[in-house]
């Protein structure tokens, strides 16, 4: 499928496409960024929004996901569709369903915050499918928030009238435990890609932006961060659509 065709991608509930084989990244040397398979097509944000206006003027409510590897540029993308779509569209991130922080300390996983097990994926699905449903009346999204390294609940309220909604995270796509439903509620998802050495130095720079200092920023980014973007790579072949945001 190009970037410049109709959305014709199976409605939910329909059986996924076969995956296509694809190309594992390599792990990287001590002091090397790592280096992923080239990015995908740069696509001009006009075709992206109209790809997503069709979505919106179709029957009902539809439901566009946007996945890719942390840093890829999902929350730029998301946000800035929904702001050209105005009250067409509503943007619910996966991030609000991170566990919350002390629940992550208490498990010991809160050094591999963001990974799929650090999430509440049965929520999110049981939301998808809230979100599905026209008889659900406004329906209510936790949000995530960066400053106090939580989530708060009912911060998202997605009216019933809102044609579209636009959902973005890191598992869209996966095929195991609950995330394996994921893609069957959603109309399409789009993988952004990026050049892997401009994604790591953008996941670096946010951990600086949010306090860490340089040596720790790096070892997350090129740690448990690139273990879950190799997961999230791997599942590049089941999206309808691939693209890289390329400079804008």
């Amino acid at each position: 499928m190009t970037s410049t065709d109709a959305p014709q991608g199976p409605r939910p509930g329909q059986p996924p496409r076969d995956p296509r084989p694809g190309q594992s990244p390599q792990d990287p040397r001590p002091g090397q960024l790592p280096q992923g398979p080239p990015p995908g097509p740069e696509v001009p944000f006009q075709q992206l929004l109209e790809r997503a206006r069709a979505l919106a003027a179709r029957p009902g409510r539809s439901i566009l996901g946007i996945t890719g590897p942390p840093a890829a540029g999902k929350t730029t993308l998301a946000a800035k569709l929904r702001d050209e779509l105005g009250a067409a569209a509503a943007y619910v991130p996966l991030d609000g369903f991170h566990l919350a922080h002390e629940l992550l300390t208490e498990m010991g996983r809160v050094d591999r915050k963001g990974a799929p097990d650090t999430f509440d994926a049965a929520g999110y699905v049981a939301l998808l499918r809230r979100l599905r449903d026209p008889g659900e009346g406004v329906v209510y999204a936790p949000r995530f928030d960066r400053g106090i390294e939580d989530s708060i609940a009912n911060a998202i309220a997605v009216p019933p009238d809102v044609p579209l909604v636009i959902t973005e995270g890191n598992y869209l796509l996966l095929r195991s435990g609950p995330w394996a439903q994921v893609s069957g509620l959603l109309d399409e998802v789009w993988y952004i890609d990026l050049a892997e050495e401009t994604r790591l130095r953008r996941l670096i720079s946010r951990h600086r932006e949010f306090g860490r200092d340089a040596a720790e920023a790096r070892d997350r980014a090129t740690g448990s961060d690139q273990r879950n973007a190799v997961l999230i790579e791997a599942s590049r072949d089941h999206a309808s659509l691939v693209v890289s945001l390329g400079r804008w």
